[in-house]
């Protein structure tokens, strides 16, 4: 069966677990086009990555010119379908979050990948996220082009669902992908209960390569990791908040934020302002193995995200046997248990995220390694890739098997 992937950008240091879920599909015997409006020229760490970047196909990478020879093209062979698109595209601008200039975009990025996804085969799209990317794979599907489907990841498109047209990409598609029960739940909120069967879980995963390595003790040193983009919803300023209500009372903990962003120089002025440069540790953005060799050389993951859809790196960090130490929000409380895995404190509670570290900090390692050996058994069995993949796989398959909903404009 022969795949179309859509997503805004790809590769991308942040959305490892794509191109995870495209290998394993692979591994099923599927053949996946990789198509991405942008990503050809971003920064990447990882030589997986660059591998994939050769691997995929540019929507705009060729300018304004390819996109409108693409739509007039359309619009010459398929001036029905094009006109009902067209009306479709009217209709996702009207109240949206963004003009509806976007939305003429979106149309002509859609014809511009459906000739590349009629000569390789592709017999279903599958769009990563429920953003554009999304509406991109719907107007194609509305322009003629196979079934579509897509994976809501979170926060943002919980934020914002009427702004961006989710009732009716779940209406158009023929599936869609939650990533927790909870994910889910916010989707049936948008949506009536007739739709509800359509909305599937299908967990992100990590491969065994990644844990499949030889058992590192826990350092002495009361060190923790915090691994994500330096940005608002991931709550690291709260972080150094609570590292330094910690040095004021003479507990020192060692913290290393791996990963960049937005709020990088916010952060750092925080960390300067407090005086914990010698505490607290930015990397930059780092590959796999650089991600794996920092939580493994901390006692546990520190998370302390204001929002959230279940964070793949929480995922990473107990298949190594790392215990976690984040909120009470989204997903998250579905795989970490409080006591067992890991600390659960409630998002924005610079006191309770403390009174966590310290907790974790001063545990005699025997508990900790307890918990991480807990946190492995569970996220073993509810995030192997191969098995989620197999979900997603037998969902195409199904799809494949049925004709494509007819939908009036």
């Amino acid at each position: 069966m022969r795949i179309a992937y859509v997503i805004n950008q790809y590769p991308k240091v942040s959305h490892s677990f794509i191109r995870r879920e495209i290998h394993a599909l692979e591994r099923l015997g599927f053949d996946i086009l990789r198509i991405a409006l942008r990503g050809w020229d971003g920064e990447l760490a990882d030589a997986e990555d660059l591998h994939e970047r050769t691997q995929t196909r540019y929507v705009l990478k060729d300018g304004l010119p390819a996109l409108l020879v693409a739509t007039l093209r359309t619009l010459l062979t398929a001036p029905l379908r094009f006109l009902s698109a067209l009306v479709l595209a009217l209709r996702m601008g009207n109240g949206a979050e963004r003009p509806i200039y976007y939305h003429f975009v979106y149309l002509a990025e859609a014809c511009r990948l459906l000739p590349w996804c009629r000569a390789f085969g592709v017999t279903h799209l599958h769009a990563h996220f429920g953003t554009n990317s999304a509406e991109v794979a719907m107007l194609a599907h509305a322009l003629g082009g196979p079934p579509y489907s897509f994976t809501v990841h979170g926060p943002e498109e919980f934020d914002k669902p009427e702004f961006i047209g989710m009732r009716e990409k779940i209406r158009r598609s023929a599936f869609v992908v939650a990533i927790s029960s909870y994910g889910r739940s916010q989707l049936y909120r948008w949506i009536s209960h007739a739709q509800w069967p359509k909305v599937k879980v299908v967990h992100c995963g990590f491969e065994q390569s990644f844990h499949r390595v030889a058992p590192v003790p826990l350092p002495s040193a009361p060190k923790l990791v915090c691994v994500g983009r330096l940005c608002e919803q991931k709550g690291q300023l709260l972080l150094v908040e609570a590292v330094a209500s910690l040095a004021a009372r003479g507990i020192r903990v060692e913290v290393v934020l791996a990963g960049d962003g937005e709020m990088r120089e916010q952060l750092e002025a925080l960390v300067g302002a407090n005086g914990l440069a010698k505490q607290i540790t930015i990397t930059g953005w780092i590959n796999a193995d650089r991600v794996r060799a920092e939580i493994l050389a901390a006692r546990a993951l520190v998370l302390p995200s204001f929002a959230e859809g279940l964070p793949v790196v929480i995922m990473e960090a107990m298949a190594l046997k790392r215990p976690v130490l984040t909120t009470f929000v989204a997903g998250i409380p579905e795989l970490v248990e409080q006591g067992t895995s890991g600390w659960l404190f409630p998002a924005g509670d610079v006191a309770a995220l403390a009174a966590a570290i310290e907790d974790a900090i001063s545990r005699p390692a025997d508990e900790l390694k307890r918990m991480g050996e807990a946190a492995y058994t569970r996220v073993i069995e509810r995030h192997s890739i191969d098995t989620e993949a197999a979900k997603l796989g037998r969902l195409f398959h199904h799809a494949g098997a049925e004709p494509a909903p007819t939908i009036n404009a």
